[in-house]
């Protein structure tokens, strides 16, 4: 409903401005997106004060400190402030992601090594006749192996297609070799440490984005030592491989995410391991068939942020946007690793604080790294209302708790919240379909001209009024529960 007065313009979808600090200058505003105050509560106030501390040094220091002496006195500051945050502050959290990600691993590759060392050990008790339990009967280590082996041929082919007939072909041996192997190599690794994290403590929180900064900036270094930056006079090439190459990877991670996942729920109830594989197995292969023509649609429809082409309703993606600066700062010699190098060094000072606060406390209080990054390179508009959702379901588990059905109470919330995120994803398909059928970005807009500024009250006002019915109704029917138990 939210999204739908969206799209007929009767309320803003975002509220957001720039404003001066001292001689600089900064931006502040929040996107009015239920999906993310679902998000937010999905993720809980630990992720959400770690994405606040982010959004200060991002916003609070690093912006400000940045623009400052560029701020024209009267001329809108707007333009300054958003040129200075993509080409500067971004990289900067660019890096504090990057260190947090490589911590990351560090901490959890014993964990791994022993759950992979575990799987094998059950894998060859099974071979040799043993009866093993129910939840260690995983497809067979051998028949996985050659899988992934074979899958490579139609990687390799993609990557064949890729190159062929662009300014880069002639390198197409050497690319398709290391691009293999990259993807084998590193895509068990992430495979490994993502899944492990989302099994861990859900995908909300998985170290994605970091690891993708540090895939694609090995990807793009590891391509330029192989073709020595000949780009065969298309100096799109090589960074549109990079990014092609990554992308492999990527999937390999999000896909690792959801399987453990359901492979821990599995475990959970007492499922079959190697059934369930199978299922997920073939869930990938219609994944494969519904992704597509989704993004092109939404391509088709709105467009993304930074692409050619794009209108004012462009889609923001500005974790591709990063990626993409990041190759082509790398391919093209001008990436800054002095603001890599200062993130990575708040990276470091934020790790420390957050191995402190954890051992001192207990490990009742923490500063995840990796949360602290994303506040501080994602917009302002997606950052900001994430740790409000977080806070809300914060208070509204505080309340369950005094319930005599607190799991149950907690568990309404929780479905309340993953509805929010799913009604917002599916009605933005439905508005990217009838946008392509229409031809028009505004194609559902029935309010007249000058009714803008008015809509960013009633976006306000209709945003607070349907996230305090929505919690409220969770309440009354958490309270129905727990007055008939």
């Amino acid at each position: 409903g939210m999204s739908l007065l969206s799209a007929l313009k009767v309320g803003a979808s975002e509220v957001a401005g720039t404003f001066r600090i001292g001689a600089g200058g900064t931006m502040a505003g929040g996107s009015l997106s239920l999906a993310l105050i679902g998000v937010g509560h999905l993720v809980g106030p630990t992720v959400g004060i770690a994405m606040i501390v982010g959004l200060v040094i991002s916003f609070g220091v690093l912006l400000p400190v940045f623009t400052s002496g560029d701020v024209p006195v009267v001329a809108d500051i707007s333009e300054v402030v958003s040129d200075t945050f993509a080409s500067d502050v971004r990289f900067v959290g660019a890096g504090a992601m990057a260190i947090a990600a490589v911590w990351t691993l560090v901490k959890i590759i014993g964990p791994v090594i022993r759950g992979i060392t575990a799987s094998l050990a059950a894998s060859r008790a099974r071979k040799q006749g043993e009866e093993v339990a129910l939840a260690e009967r995983d497809i067979p280590v051998k028949v996985l192996v050659v899988t992934v082996l074979a899958l490579m041929l139609p990687i390799g082919w993609l990557l064949w297609s890729f190159l062929s007939g662009t300014g880069v072909s002639h390198h197409t041996g050497p690319l398709i070799t290391l691009s293999i192997l990259f993807v084998l190599v590193l895509g068990l690794v992430i495979a490994a440490v993502c899944g492990y994290m989302a099994g861990l403590i859900g995908s909300s929180n998985s170290p994605i984005s970091g690891v993708g900064v540090i895939v694609v900036l090995l990807a793009a270094l590891l391509i330029k030592l192989v073709t020595g930056n000949d780009d065969g006079g298309n100096p799109t090439a090589l960074v549109a491989y990079t990014l092609f190459t990554a992308t492999v990877v990527f999937g390999v991670a999000t896909i690792s995410n959801d399987n453990l996942q359901d492979l821990k729920t599995g475990q959970l109830v007492g499922a079959t391991p190697w059934k369930q594989q199978t299922a997920l197995i073939i869930g990938v292969v219609f994944g494969s068939l519904i992704i597509p023509p989704v993004m092109g649609l939404m391509a088709t429809a709105f467009g993304f942020a930074g692409t050619p082409g794009a209108g004012p309703d462009a889609l923001a993606a500005p974790q591709a946007g990063l990626l993409s600066s990041v190759a082509e700062g790398i391919f093209g010699d001008s990436l800054d690793w002095g603001l890599i190098g200062l993130g990575a060094l708040i990276g470091i000072g934020v790790i420390i604080v957050d191995e402190v606060l954890t051992r001192t406390s207990g490990k009742r209080f923490s500063l995840p790294p990796l949360a602290v990054g994303m506040g501080m390179y994602l917009p302002v508009s997606l950052t900001l209302i994430i740790p409000i959702g977080a806070f809300i379901g914060w208070f509204y588990n505080r309340w369950a708790d005094g319930r005599s059905n607190a799991e149950s109470a907690k568990r309404l919330g929780v479905l309340g919240a993953t509805g929010l995120i799913v009604g917002e994803s599916l009605f933005g398909v439905l508005n990217a379909g009838i946008i392509a059928a229409s031809g028009d970005s505004d194609a559902l807009a029935i309010m007249p001209a000058g009714w803008e500024g008015a809509s960013h009250w009633v976006g306000v006002l209709l945003f607070v009024g349907i996230v305090v019915g929505l919690y409220r109704w969770v309440c009354s029917r958490a309270a129905r529960d727990h007055a008939q138990k």
